[in-house]
């Protein structure tokens, strides 16, 4: 049950404790890619995943701007910090678990949530009435031949599958020569820099030109089960004790 889409009255009749919170980011992916990459993906997988659970979810509505101010030097980024989207993501928890809705999974886009992400679930299942969960769907799937990157071709390919009309296929060419082939500037295994312009000129860290829709569905695929698995797992674990 999608509650941006459902009545209070539905929402109260919903028989089950399980739900997924859709987080990601607006931030830059490239020349060719939406700003909006990292919530379209989490919201995809989520609703494949949901769509494939044998059992029923509540699904909430997205947080939609993240940890990303690495990317503030490009137009139409956002970002929070951490402390307010650790908040954001307890305050939400929280609001579901009212409803009962107490065990959540946090389905993630974006690699700047990750860190801030582990922290606020732990301190959410320890310390208040809800078990919350991280699921970041590019550390659950096994891309085999390619590699993650920013708006490179794993996050291209999946767009390309789920939503192609938000791919601009004309500059795929360009982000991949202006792209970064890694993430950051080492030195002694420090990273040096702290926004992506002082590596990736244009924002783009691998080579989209090599996406393909194919490679997007197995993808999805492959994080969808990831997460159904979880869910299942979730769903029938015993609560935590203090």
């Amino acid at each position: 049950m999608y509650l941006t889409e459902s009545t209070w009255p539905d929402a109260k009749a919903v028989e089950t404790d399980l739900a997924v919170l859709p987080v990601g980011s607006t931030e830059q992916h490239g020349p060719h890619a939406p700003l909006g990459t990292d919530a379209i993906i989490a919201e995809a997988v989520a609703d494949a995943a949901v769509e494939a659970y044998p059992g029923e979810v509540v699904v909430a509505p997205p947080i939609t701007v993240g940890v990303s101010e690495e990317h503030r030097a490009f137009a139409g980024s956002l970002w929070v910090s951490e402390d307010t989207f650790r908040a954001t993501v307890r305050e939400t928890v929280a609001s579901l678990a009212h409803h009962g809705w107490d065990r959540v999974v946090i389905v993630n886009g974006h690699g700047g949530n990750v860190g801030p992400l582990k922290e606020i679930c732990a301190r959410i299942t320890r310390h208040d009435d809800a078990d919350a969960v991280p699921f970041t769907w590019f550390e659950a799937v096994d891309p085999d031949d390619i590699s993650m990157g920013h708006a490179g071709p794993m996050e291209t390919s999946v767009l390309e599958d789920v939503a192609p009309e938000l791919v601009d296929e004309d500059k795929k060419g360009a982000a991949r020569e202006g792209a970064a082939e890694r993430w950051g500037e080492w030195t002694s295994g420090v990273n040096l820099a702290y926004d992506v312009e002082e590596f990736a000129p244009n924002g783009v860290v691998g080579d989209p030109t090599v996406a393909d829709a194919e490679r997007g569905e197995k993808l999805l695929r492959s994080a969808r089960d990831a997460l159904v698995t979880l869910l299942e797992d979730v769903a029938e674990r015993d609560r935590p004790t203090a």
